[in-house]
């Protein structure tokens, strides 16, 4: 007999969002017109046609002027500008993604607020006199909170140094093109497919070229049908959720929970919250570094669960991820 499940309630979307309909029949055209974009037979060059379209399309939903180099997703754009910038030095921060810490070696950790917000102050003292790729991740992927960036990025040019941003978790925004030198841009955060994402770099020569496709700098046949996804799925706007996050804060507060980076800017699709008692982060065995950077201790930060929104979430929703807390909280209470 087959098992009939509840109704699920999905609030994970900073971990990866749905595919909408546009990129999809976008990624199924691309298969069904397939061929090698480098090869120079009729059907290779119409493929180099529609790479390049996409191509254009994605640049221009950032503004972007320079130059586009496609990737598997933002893990590999920030490994490609971490480990082939022509900088002598890295500097990242203490509560950047996993991908950074694995691609940044030896980099200059750059401290934050029990905010979560970078102490300038201390980046501009890691930078004086000694010029350096610095990597900032725009809006915390565990917290949500956003970092001042156009701030940041006049510490880092007055130094002499090139800011890459790490943009997984944030919508297209033109204003990045303003301040960032590079971008890494990841397609399956924004409603496009999985495995495919771009490095924006302000000019090549900021990076070691390593051969092969995508203007040497990475090897492999190109991705189509992901790239034209990708284009898709940037074309379509992506809902303002600020209100939904301000009514999911203030029932959590109400419960005697608390907010992660409660006074920080933060990103309106993302919250972070406590629940004293429990156990209700993920089931991964490793503690946040993130909170840790933040000065929470181990225990605390194994009480915290991330919530994120989607383009389909909707109030009911989140309605009964406030019923599903209280519930969880009268039971804490109970038990202490």
């Amino acid at each position: 007999m087959e098992r009939i499940l509840p109704d699920r309630i999905y609030l994970d979307h900073a971990a990866t969002t749905p595919m909408i309909a546009a990129a999809r029949d976008a990624v199924a055209h691309g298969m069904a017109h397939w061929a090698n974009p480098s090869s120079p037979h009729a059907e290779g060059r119409s493929a180099r046609a529609a790479l390049e379209a996409a191509r254009r399309a994605i640049a221009s939903a950032y503004g972007w002027r320079g130059e586009t180099l496609l990737t598997s997703g933002a893990s590999e754009s920030l490994a490609i500008a971490l480990g082939r910038t022509t900088m002598p030095r890295r500097v990242i921060t203490a509560v950047d993604h996993d991908a950074v810490l694995r691609a940044a070696g030896d980099a200059a950790v750059a401290p934050v607020s029990r905010a979560g917000i970078i102490d300038l102050a201390a980046l501009a003292t890691l930078l004086a006199g000694r010029p350096a790729l610095v990597c900032v991740q725009w809006a915390n992927s565990e917290t949500g909170v956003r970092q001042p960036i156009a701030a940041v990025a006049e510490v880092v040019h007055a130094a002499g140094a090139w800011l890459l941003v790490d943009a997984a978790q944030m919508p297209a925004s033109p204003e990045l093109a303003e301040v960032a030198d590079l971008i890494a841009l990841s397609a399956h955060k924004r409603g496009g497919p999985p495995g495919v994402g771009a490095l924006l770099v302000r000019d090549l020569a900021m990076l070691q070229p390593s051969g092969g496709q995508e203007r040497g700098y990475r090897p492999g046949t190109e991705n189509l049908p992901g790239a034209m996804g990708y284009a898709a799925a940037l074309a379509e706007a992506e809902p303002d959720h600020a209100l939904l996050r301000a009514k999911l804060d203030d029932a959590i507060l109400r419960s005697g929970g608390e907010v992660v980076g409660a006074d920080s800017p933060r990103h309106p699709a993302i919250g972070s919250y406590r629940l004293r008692g429990s156990a209700c982060s993920s089931g991964s065995m490793k503690p946040s570094h993130v909170l840790a950077a933040m000065g929470w201790d181990e225990a605390a930060g194994r009480e915290v669960i991330r919530v994120s929104f989607g383009r389909a979430t909707t109030d009911a929703e989140v309605d009964a991820f406030i019923a599903a807390w209280r519930q969880m909280a009268r039971t804490s209470r109970r038990l202490a």
